[in-house]
């Protein structure tokens, strides 16, 4: 991009301003801008490198990369102060801008194109993915990469009476029952992603369709900077394969093509094709590999999709709303905390519960500080599950995508951490996928949680749904398989309660889908959703009453913000004493929040009693039954509660003179006390007389010469 002037557009969307600007900084990427609103600042830029026709597939990549300079944040580690691997939440923030762009490309375009997005500075109100989507679509759009958009993105939140936010601030998503972004260009939307608490779909396509107004307006400022300043596109040439070619590989597979389609309802294998490919390709010497391929499965396709169309028929002969086989069982694991299987068709996922104390929070450090999150669920694919083998290590992003839509999806259903407050880890394990692995994961995760005794507040299932479009015309798809969603047009998944949506995630392949046809998709999901709901009530309805034997038990107590140091205690000794004894955790925070978490009820219940010991407000008259817990010459110190302990002079233990106190009381004996003072530094000092003894022994010892005790209070104070 050579051009160095300075050109900016602006839109108002909900009276807040977006500027696009080009030529500040970046000048030798192909496209680059700098989106501002409020004190946001993102700048997006955009290379294309060189085409490697080779590699079969587009290799787009898209960076969201949060500088924690952008809020005035040093990083905490005490070690390493440079921002390191990007976090799950800048992974998703990325994906979300690549499944938007990806469809937008043409489908022989092979050159290297990276997106790098940079949050630059962050008021920590306005959202940067939604900026930095909108700079992605300029920056293309401005560029000579061939582009077909441009796109634009907005937010959709709801207020307390459900009314719907355009573009929400943090403040305003805390309340909100609806975390809706939606991308797509002048005439159709092209990507939805969305976290609710039991939406509609009626007020669902109400927010798409109001996303849909704001796009418009942001796609049509763009449009002007590309008058103005857009470079001319890459020509790319649409690959043309010969006739000849063409029926002399169709020649040599359209036999087995045809069988293995016919076969495709008993559950042939898919890698059948693949051996059908390789037949082919080594038959054919003088025609490139890459061109067999393409036209082996242009075929497939093109007959599955005419089936599909003109006979309604599916690969695995179900009707176009029909959900495939359902199956769950739970209590599959004897030592795990909740499990469950989840079975739909081929698609199979296991889901494992742990449960811990609150200290187990995941600590997150990003553009908005530190924050802690309670409830995690990661997602792992092995390669087994498609019959493959493969990498095994680190997740990659699109398990780290999965994960997160599950995570949404049941996150509304969990209850409060004053209700329940353990940190909760959920992984689902996919034992076997044939579409919609990520929806299985949410059905089996709800199961186990319920499985564990999380009192989860309703159960979450998840479908999901594709398309087939020609033209005007196009059907709508239920529960689609691989398959389906291999050669189909859009992956739209639904996930919620039998009262509302939950989660939405839609991925497409072309270049946009009409309203009509999103509405008619949530409304066929409903119906499939309620069915998994049933299926999966058969299996387990409500939350078990009781935890696992192998979870951890946990208390919570909340104590006057003034007693905090008499628990933790001088350099942290009394807590210290107290979780060495007891063998439990022991949180405490700021607020007077106590949290005790225990492996064992007994365990527990003596660290709670003795925490109420220490931090309850102990009144003068009040009397208890307690333990000599040690004796000294002029005094019996008595434990009151746990943790707790008064005095009882030599004078208060009897109502006779006492000459020895070794006459009246040793350690371990049981004696029942009364307070009669607290001084001002909270010693307490008992009797075990009563108050007409109490008379007696005074008028005794003003008759009497006056017993010393010698330097009483000293003494007391060095043993206290």
């Amino acid at each position: 991009m050579s051009n160095t002037k300075i050109t900016s557009k602006s839109v108002t969307i909900n009276n807040k301003e977006i500027t696009i600007e080009v030529g500040s900084y970046a000048q030798q990427a192909s496209g680059a801008v700098i989106v501002t609103s409020g004190e946001t600042v993102v700048q997006v830029t955009v290379v294309a490198g060189r085409e490697n026709p080779s590699l079969g597939y587009f290799p787009l990549s898209v960076e969201y990369r949060e500088k924690l300079y952008a809020a005035g944040i040093i990083k905490g580690s005490r070690w390493v102060k440079r921002e390191g691997k990007p976090t799950d939440e800048s992974i998703l923030k990325a994906r979300l801008i690549d499944r938007s762009i990806r469809p937008l490309f043409p489908k022989n375009y092979m050159s290297e194109v990276q997106v790098i997005v940079s949050i630059l500075s962050y008021d920590k109100q306005t959202n940067p993915d939604i900026l930095g989507l909108i700079g992605t679509s300029a920056a293309l759009s401005i560029s000579n990469i061939p582009f077909k958009g441009p796109i634009a993105a907005v937010r959709i939140g709801t207020d307390p009476k459900s009314n719907l936010i355009i573009n929400p601030t943090k403040k305003e998503l805390e309340t909100s029952k609806l975390d809706l972004v939606v991308s797509g260009s002048k005439q159709a939307i092209v990507m939805v992603e969305a976290g609710a608490n039991e939406i509609s779909e009626k007020l669902t396509i109400k927010a798409l369709e109001t996303a849909g107004e704001e796009i418009k307006k942001i796609t049509e400022v763009i449009n002007q900077l590309v008058k103005e300043i857009g470079t001319e596109k890459v020509e790319v040439l649409e690959s043309k394969i010969s006739e000849t070619d063409k029926k002399e590989i169709l020649a040599k597979s359209k036999s087995s093509l045809d069988d293995f389609i016919k076969r495709l309802k008993a559950g042939s294998p898919k890698n059948e094709i693949y051996e059908i490919e390789q037949a082919v390709i080594n038959q054919l010497e003088d025609i490139e590999p890459n061109t067999i391929k393409e036209v082996i499965n242009n075929y497939f396709n093109q007959v599955l999709r005419t089936q599909l169309f003109d006979k309604k028929i599916r690969p695995d002969g179900r009707t176009t709303d029909q959900v495939r086989d359902l199956s769950s069982k739970v209590s599959l694991l004897p030592r795990t905390h909740g499990s469950a299987m989840f079975k739909r068709g081929a698609t199979q996922a296991l889901s494992v519960v742990t449960l811990g104390s609150p200290r187990l929070e995941q600590l997150i450090e990003d553009l908005n500080g530190e924050t802690k999150k309670r409830y995690i669920h990661h997602y792992n694919f092995p390669p087994f599950c498609v019959g493959e083998t493969g990498r095994i290590g680190w997740p990659k992003r699109r398990e780290i995508g999965h994960g997160a839509l599950a995570e949404r999806a049941i996150e509304p259903m969990l209850p409060t951490k004053e209700n329940f407050p353990y940190t909760i880890r959920v992984v689902s394990e996919i034992m076997s996928s044939n579409g919609s692995s990520s929806m299985a994961s949410v059905c089996g995760s709800s199961l186990s949680l319920m499985d564990a005794g999380v009192p989860l507040k309703k159960p979450v299932a998840g479908i999901a749904m594709g398309l087939m479009k020609q033209e005007d015309d196009y059907t709508i798809l239920t529960d689609i398989q691989g398959l389906e969603d291999h050669i189909g047009d859009m992956d739209f998944k639904v996930a919620g309660t039998k009262d509302g949506i939950t989660a939405l995630q839609m991925d497409i392949k072309i270049s946009g889908i009409p309203f009509k046809v999103l509405e008619t998709a949530l409304n066929q999901a409903k119906i499939a959703r309620l069915t998994v709901l049933e299926s999966m009530a058969k299996t387990l309805a409500t939350p078990r009453k009781k935890l696992s034997l192998y979870a951890p038990k946990i208390a919570t107590l909340n104590i006057s913000v003034e007693k905090i140091g008499e628990l933790i205690g001088p350099g942290g000794r009394q807590i210290k004493e107290i979780i060495k004894s007891t063998e439990c955790e022991v949180n405490v925070e700021d607020d007077g929040c106590v949290t005790i978490t225990g492996e064992t009820d007994e365990n527990l219940n003596r660290a709670v009693t003795w925490v109420k010991g220490l931090t309850r407000e102990i009144q003068v008259g009040e009397e208890f039954d307690g333990t000599v817990v040690r004796v000294e010459n002029y005094g019996a110190f008595v434990e009151l509660l746990p943790g707790r302990d008064g005095m009882v002079h030599i004078s208060k233990l009897s109502d006779q003179f006492v000459k020895n106190i070794n006459d009246v009381v040793k350690i371990g004996d049981s004696l029942h006390v009364r307070v009669t003072k607290i001084d001002e530094m909270n010693r307490i000092d008992l009797t075990t007389l009563t108050p007409e003894q109490e008379d007696q022994a005074r008028q005794r010892q003003q008759s009497s010469p006056q017993r010393s005790s010698g330097n009483f209070n000293s003494r007391r104070s060095r043993q206290h």
